[in-house]
């Protein structure tokens, strides 16, 4: 799974990034200080079965806390966009090139309204941001229009012949983008193009298949950052236009406390409403830094969280319906060979069969797969059997 994070220069993004995965990736106050796309890893949290089951976990592929599980996501920040990136104007070809495998996009803006459309600073309250998710997506749109307007008449042909299913075709010529064949059919249905003449089909019509395929394929959130200095008027308008797909963030204020955390200044969990101060910090912060912090906390208590780590969990567990499960070998210890506690956990998409997440753990296995276990009720289900979110599996296989 990828989750990209994308938006124009100088939005916050790279800090939104950085609150996320600490990556130390490079942030400052003019356009393109990203370049190359910064990689890294978030995490989400699920209740970890350690607590259930009165065992004490030993986790390999992820992070255990107080009974809370931190699985990992991957997450890639990527060069700011600007107008006309779909031609490859700024660092367009290189955005649009890095986005091909990304599941999610989280767009972050500028809630203040203090960057213009290139992403120069400009007066708070300046700029309507708005404008900037409406123009992201119209790029979106028009550079897959690119990729499928290429040598479309010949393909087109190809499908009107009879040579091969224009379904194929395109599942072929967006192969490089990872659509699948249910969302190419979503498709079809919802734009109601002739798949017998796709020849005839218009500049328009073809424009408006890039835009349903990109709202199915990759669909967007909202991340109005900057909330600390937003005007009330201006995020309200921004929430209120986009339909429940915005979120308020404060990404500068989750890198602080996450930094704090790190140098045992604060006691602060990501995504949690307060943090407290240790001893540590009230012997070393000078005035002003314990000044800043109860301005952080200040907003914490007005607004719930800084809104980064809820955006990223809602991103995985809602949007892109993602659930956990913990696969082990032995059901009575829930160990692996090992001798690990709850060793892994996998986040798989919901409707995930017992047999399709032992592919996901090594081909092998899915391969030989016999037949699993619930090691909560020590049911033993099938290959089809549907696994729930949390769920603690034995997968049984032949031996070779």
């Amino acid at each position: 799974m990828l989750v990209g994070v994308v938006g124009k220069p100088n939005v916050g993004k790279t800090t939104f990034f950085d609150a996320l995965t600490l990556a130390g990736a490079e942030i400052a106050n003019y356009p393109f200080t990203t370049v190359e796309p910064n990689k890294g890893v978030g995490y989400i949290r699920r209740p970890c079965p350690c607590q259930e089951f009165k065992v004490t976990c030993t986790p390999n592929n992820s992070i255990c806390r107080n009974g809370t599980r931190y699985v990992p996501v991957t997450l890639l920040d990527v060069a700011g966009l600007v107008p006309g990136a779909h031609q490859g104007r700024g660092l367009g070809n290189q955005f649009l090139d890095d986005l091909r495998r990304a599941d999610l996009l989280i767009h972050v803006v500028d809630g203040a309204g203090a960057t213009d459309s290139e992403g120069n600073p400009s007066d708070p309250g300046s700029h309507d941001p708005t404008d900037d998710i409406s123009w992201l997506e119209q790029e979106l749109d028009l550079w897959l229009a690119g990729i499928l307007e290429k040598d479309w008449m010949r393909l087109a042909k190809r499908a009107e012949s009879g040579t091969a299913p224009l379904m194929v075709l395109l599942l072929d010529r967006l192969s490089g983008l990872g659509v699948s064949e249910a969302v190419i059919a979503a498709t079809l249905r919802e734009t109601a193009l002739s798949v017998d003449k796709p020849t005839h089909w218009s500049d328009e019509e073809m424009k408006a298949f890039a835009s349903v395929l990109r709202k199915l394929h990759m669909p967007i959130l909202i991340a109005a950052n900057k909330g600390d200095l937003a005007p009330a008027e201006l995020m309200d308008q921004l929430v209120e236009r986009e339909e429940g797909d915005t979120t308020r963030t404060c990404a500068d204020y989750e890198r602080s406390l996450r930094l704090a955390g790190q140098a045992g200044l604060v006691d602060y969990e990501p995504g949690a409403e307060a943090f407290e101060l240790t001893e540590a910090a009230k012997e070393k912060l000078n005035a002003a830094q314990k000044g800043a912090l109860e301005k952080i906390a200040g907003y914490l208590e007005e607004h719930g969280s800084t809104g980064v780590q809820s955006l990223l969990e809602r991103a995985v567990l809602k949007d892109l319906d993602q659930i956990a499960v913990y696969p082990v070998e032995d059901e009575t210890h829930l160990t692996d060979k090992q001798e690990r506690v709850l060793p892994d956990v996998y986040l798989v998409p919901r409707g995930t069969t017992a047999r399709e997440l032992a592919f996901k753990v090594h081909t092998d296995l899915g391969e030989r797969f016999i037949r699993a276990v619930d090691c909560r009720t020590k049911r033993v289900v099938g290959a089809d059997h549907v696994l729930e979110d949390g769920d603690v599996v034995k997968v049984v296989a032949a031996r070779t």
